[in-house]
């Protein structure tokens, strides 16, 4: 079996996540420790004692959902399952500094600080309420492109996560959207809906959060990943530190193309995929795009014991 791991993001965050695995694995728990020295708070308590609404917030859910996948991957590790074994990494979105981080390309301290203010830069970049995501359900992605394309008259539309073959999330002035969500409706969508978030990712009202991650990536030491990372902008494996800086930049105003990334591994021989880190919500994607693909989700202890086993 030829195996992938990947990394979830944003949306699988739930308060408690990680904190069996800290118990179970003094590896585990390094993690949150170095993480809560990394950005100079505790971080971990709010992840496992803290309130869900502040935790969702963007700039605590990116590094806690980061710390929570290296978390399960140092207890995989202790158990002598390395990186190393998997074929390629890849995340989604955020899910992307895990992966970068869990390969050795990032440090695990740069990583919690460049998500913190990733997720800053991103809420900083569009006011509240000026813009919207919404799930197109039941269309492919041309459809859902030409949808927001339609959409836009004027404003911002754009295609922001290609999920699988029938979940396309949409991204831009909430206007936009809105129209968006009704037009996809009228062109046969099974569910149009808006989605639960604080900002407009992946579209091109992330302009200014792309110019603060340049800045912050210019300064950041990037090394060549241990396992190729298969890039959300690209769907293609990448090593090189410098292609690494420019497309964690490009990802900020680009599409997370996660299916054809999905179909790209699988292409290159990938035959089970393991979700490191909080929920399930890869697996599901990752079951309706390669249907023949094998998934298992690493998030608890008895995850990482079956995972041995």
């Amino acid at each position: 079996m030829t195996r992938a791991f990947v990394f979830p993001g944003q949306g699988a965050q739930t308060v408690g996540m990680g904190r069996a695995l800290a118990e179970a694995y003094p590896a585990a728990k390094a993690v949150f420790d170095e993480v809560d020295a990394a950005l100079g708070e505790k971080l971990s308590a709010l992840i496992w004692e803290g309130d869900q609404e502040v935790l969702t917030l963007t700039e605590n859910a990116q590094p806690a959902l980061m710390a929570t996948s290296l978390a399960a991957m140092r207890a995989l590790e202790a158990e002598g399952i390395a990186v190393t074994s998997a074929a390629f990494v890849a995340g989604h979105s955020l899910g992307e500094y895990s992966a970068l981080c869990a390969a050795g390309a990032l440090s695990l301290a740069d990583t919690a600080r460049l998500l913190r203010l990733r997720g800053q830069a991103m809420q900083a970049a569009v006011p509240v309420g000026v813009g919207a995501m919404a799930a197109l359900l039941g269309l492919d992605f041309a459809a859902a492109d030409a949808v927001a394309k339609e959409a836009a008259q004027g404003e911002v539309c754009q295609a922001a996560n290609d999920n699988d073959p029938a979940q396309v999330v949409v991204s831009g002035h909430k206007g936009a959207v809105e129209r968006a969500v009704e037009i996809a409706k009228a062109k046969g969508a099974k569910r149009a809906i808006l989605l639960p978030v604080s900002a407009p990712f992946h579209c091109a009202l992330m302009e200014p959060a792309a110019r603060a991650m340049a800045a912050a990536l210019a300064d950041v030491a990037i090394k060549a990943p241990v396992v190729p990372v298969v890039a959300n902008v690209r769907a293609e494996a990448v090593s090189d530190p410098a292609l690494i800086r420019e497309l964690l930049v490009a990802q900020v105003t680009g599409s997370v193309r996660w299916r054809e990334s999905v179909e790209w591994m699988v292409a290159k021989g990938v035959t089970e995929f393991w979700e490191i880190g909080a929920g399930k919500a890869l697996s599901g994607m990752i079951r309706r795009i390669a249907k023949e693909a094998e998934t298992r989700a690493v998030g608890a202890p008895e995850d990482v014991a079956a995972a041995k086993g």
